[in-house]
């Protein structure tokens, strides 16, 4: 009798697995779409709480309300953004054809004065000044990878889109029967971790929390770096190119479209010296905003390591892709909360982070 209980639970357990193998493996390719859902409704969910209020409880007429906001204030802009990107693709194409066959002017004095590489880097511009054959060879060499990155980034761009849209439809559900699905995950950590689980809970919440801050803020700072860069060198509509910053910020490549293309169209207008310029403020002011202030801004919100942070932040990245912005410092500050309080012990570890609202 023994012996038949024990190869029915064998039974069970091998069951069970396959079944949670099968969800996983349907699941899968709506990960990402699925995470991102996750992420908008929990750092909304405040709002989401005050409409809800406004429409006397009605928790389906708010979810309804809350992601229509959010296709205006999120989705619209993005897709805007794309399609505007790949109506331009044709006359940056036709300004870099132009750029070829006419051939760069000739160098600044100044470039000849720059310490060390001064007369080499002039020497090297000038044979491509009056040498249109040699720039062309050098631009073949190039544009391979850059075709290919270039095609990526737009696949990506598109993947992106029509994730956000699937994730702006997940949300609705999640904010409709957010409660009951915060009270089962409460049920379901407890039961693993015990009374700890509460805590890991609010340690996962801000640090999602303190990424979204953190990115709205880098997104923030980007836009008013590139406005800067792009008034000063004279670019027109440097407004209109700042607010493109913005929506970009939040993908990896997204800023060096802006400032590459403000680059060669200044180049093109034989400005050479703002070209430089510019391309010399995007790489170490606008991007270089993307890794400081945010790892600055996600640790202030997260109370994790500053170190921390930038590794959860590049790796989750490298790692998950764009969705591991959010996956990567959460995984490590509640690894980093269990070790506290595995090292020092519970009883003497005080709460680092203030519980959510």
């Amino acid at each position: 009798m023994e012996q038949k209980t024990r190869t029915e639970r064998t039974i069970a357990v091998i069951a069970l697995a396959a079944l949670a193998t099968g969800c996983v493996l349907v699941l899968k390719p709506f990960a990402s779409a699925i995470l991102w859902a996750v992420v908008l409704t929990y750092s909304t969910w405040p709002v989401y709480q005050r409409i809800r209020k406004w429409l006397g409880g009605r928790a389906g007429w708010a979810a309804l309300a809350m992601t229509s906001l959010l296709v205006l204030v999120v989705l619209l802009p993005i897709t805007l953004v794309v399609a505007s990107l790949a109506d331009n693709a044709a006359p940056m194409a036709e300004a870099l054809e132009t750029l070829l066959k006419q051939g760069p002017p000739e160098p600044p004095d100044w470039v000849a004065g720059i310490p060390l590489i001064g007369q080499r880097l002039q020497a090297y511009w000038q044979s491509f000044t009056h040498d249109s054959a040699g720039m062309m060879t050098e631009f073949a060499r190039l544009f391979e990878p850059m075709k290919s990155w270039l095609v990526s980034g737009g696949l990506k761009l598109g993947e992106g889109v029509l994730s956000m849209a699937l994730s702006i439809v997940i949300g609705f559900f999640l904010y409709r029967d957010g409660d009951a699905a915060s009270l089962a995950l409460d049920r379901a950590l407890r039961h693993i971790s015990g009374e700890r689980a509460q805590r890991l809970k609010e340690v996962a919440g801000n640090t999602v929390r303190g990424v979204v801050y953190g990115v709205l803020g880098t997104a923030l700072a980007q836009a008013l770096v590139a406005w800067i860069g792009l008034f000063i060198a004279g670019v027109p509509g440097s407004l209109l190119w700042a607010v493109l910053t913005f929506f970009l910020s939040i993908v990896p490549v997204g800023p060096p479209v802006v400032w590459i293309s403000a680059t060669v169209w200044l180049a093109t207008q034989g400005s050479t010296g703002w070209a430089v310029f510019m391309a010399l403020w995007g790489f170490f002011a606008i991007s270089g905003v993307d890794n400081v202030v945010k790892p600055y801004l996600i640790s202030r919100g997260s109370s994790l390591p500053f170190i921390l942070v930038l590794l959860g932040v590049l790796g989750g990245v490298i790692t998950f892709g764009l969705i591991g912005l959010f996956i990567g410092p959460t995984l490590l500050a509640v690894g980093y909360r269990i070790l506290q309080e595995w090292i020092v012990g519970e009883a003497k570890v005080a709460s680092p982070i203030a519980p959510a609202d």
